[in-house]
C-alpha cells in the first residue's frame, strides 16, 4: 500500500467510522484511524465526520493516507526568536501557528526543523522524531519553549519537570468574569472517551492542578465579559489550561476545541486561542544557576486586549 494514496472503501455493515476504517485497512490500528479522522483525512460520502459517526452499510468512505515522517527531521533555515541560550539549553519564543515537531500532516516548518539549522548538535538528543524537545506547546499557543542541546541536559531538565521545580507561567484571556481573584483548579484530566482529539475532566484521569491569579477584568461594548489571568500549571497534562478553564465555565478566548462558539470576541476577531507561555524558570544544567526568561505578549494578543481596553 503506497503512502499518500487515496483509498476508497465501502462499508459492509453499520458501525462507528473509526471501527469501519480500522477493520477495512488492516495496517491501521483504531487509534491511527481516529487520528486520520481528526485530521480531516477521512470522508463519508464526501463529508468529514467525527470518529463516532455511525456509517451505514453501502456508504463510501475515502481515506487519504498522508506520507510518513522522514526517519529524521530535516534542518530548515528560518528565523527563531532566541531569548536565552547556554551550552546546555536554548529557550525560544514560539509563535502561534507553529508546530513544535514533525508529525503526519505537519512534516516541515516546525520548531525542530528550524532548531536543527541553528543548533545541529540537537540531532540525536532524545526521541529521534523530536530531538531536543523537553516539553511541548500546542500549535496555536505562543511563548517560551525549552530545547536541550545534549542528552545530559535533556535528562536533567526532565528530572526538574518530574520534581515540579520548573516554574511555568501563562497569560490567558478567558470568557466571562471569574468569580475569585485567585484559585486552584484541581481536576483530573484524561482523553475524552468518544472525541479522541480532545481531553476532558474525568474522575478516572491523571491528577492535574492549575493555580491562577486574575490580572484584569474587561467588559465589552455589548456587555460581554472577559478575564485576563496568570496561570501556573503544577502538572503538565495535554491541553491542561484549556481543559481546566473550560471546566470552570470560562474557556480561553478563541479556543476552537474547548471554547464557546457564541463568544462575540472570538467571532469578531477570529483569534487563535489567547494563551501565551510568558515566563519560565529552571536551573541550567550547564551552570547550575537558576534562569528566568520572560516572553512579551505577541502582537495579536496585544491587539485583542487593546480592543477591550478601548471599548466604551
Amino acid at each position: 500500500m503506497m503512502s499518500g494514496e487515496v483509498i476508497a472503501l465501502t462499508a459492509n455493515h453499520a458501525d462507528r467510522l473509526d471501527k469501519i476504517v480500522a477493520a477495512l485497512i488492516p495496517t491501521l490500528s483504531r487509534s491511527a484511524a481516529q487520528r486520520l479522522i481528526a485530521q480531516g483525512h477521512v470522508r463519508v460520502e464526501g463529508y468529514a465526520r467525527d470518529a463516532d459517526f455511525r456509517v451505514q452499510a453501502g456508504q463510501t468512505i475515502l481515506v487519504t493516507l498522508p506520507p510518513p515522517p522522514p526517519e529524521q527531521p530535516q534542518a530548515e533555515p528560518f528565523d527563531l526568536q532566541i531569548l536565552y541560550e547556554d551550552a546546555s539549553v536554548i529557550v525560544l519564543n514560539k509563535p502561534a501557528g507553529m508546530v513544535v515537531h514533525p508529525a503526519p500532516g505537519n512534516l516541515n516548518h516546525t520548531v525542530v526543523n528550524a532548531v536543527l539549522t541553528y543548533a545541529p548538535e540537537v540531532m540525536g538528543v532524545g526521541d529521534a522524531h523530536r530531538p531536543g524537545i523537553v516539553h511541548r506547546l500546542d500549535k496555536e499557543t505562543s511563548g517560551l519553549l525549552l530545547i536541550a542541546r545534549c542528552t545530559e541536559a535533556l535528562l536533567a531538565l526532565q528530572a526538574q519537570f518530574k520534581a515540579r521545580t520548573i516554574r511555568k507561567t501563562y497569560l490567558a484571556l478567558c470568557v466571562g468574569h471569574l468569580a475569585l481573584n485567585q484559585g486552584v483548579i484541581d481536576q483530573p484530566i484524561a482523553r475524552h472517551p468518544t472525541k479522541r482529539q480532545r481531553m476532558a475532566v474525568l474522575a478516572s484521569g491523571r491528577p492535574s492542578v492549575t493555580r491562577y491569579l486574575v490580572k484584569e477584568r474587561f467588559t465589552g461594548p455589548d456587555g460581554s465579559r472577559y478575564t485576563l489571568v496568570r496561570a501556573h500549571p503544577l502538572t503538565g497534562r495535554t491541553h491542561q489550561l484549556r481543559v481546566h478553564f473550560a471546566a470552570l465555565g470560562h474557556p480561553i478566548v478563541g479556543d476552537a476545541l474547548y471554547g464557546m462558539r457564541r463568544d462575540p470576541l472570538s467571532r469578531a476577531l477570529k483569534p487563535r486561542q489567547m494563551l501565551h507561555a510568558s515566563e519560565l524558570a529552571f536551573v541550567s544544567p550547564a551552570t547550575g544557576l537558576e534562569v528566568k526568561v520572560h516572553a512579551p505578549l505577541p502582537d495579536d494578543m496585544r491587539h485583542v486586549l487593546a480592543t477591550l481596553l478601548t471599548s466604551p
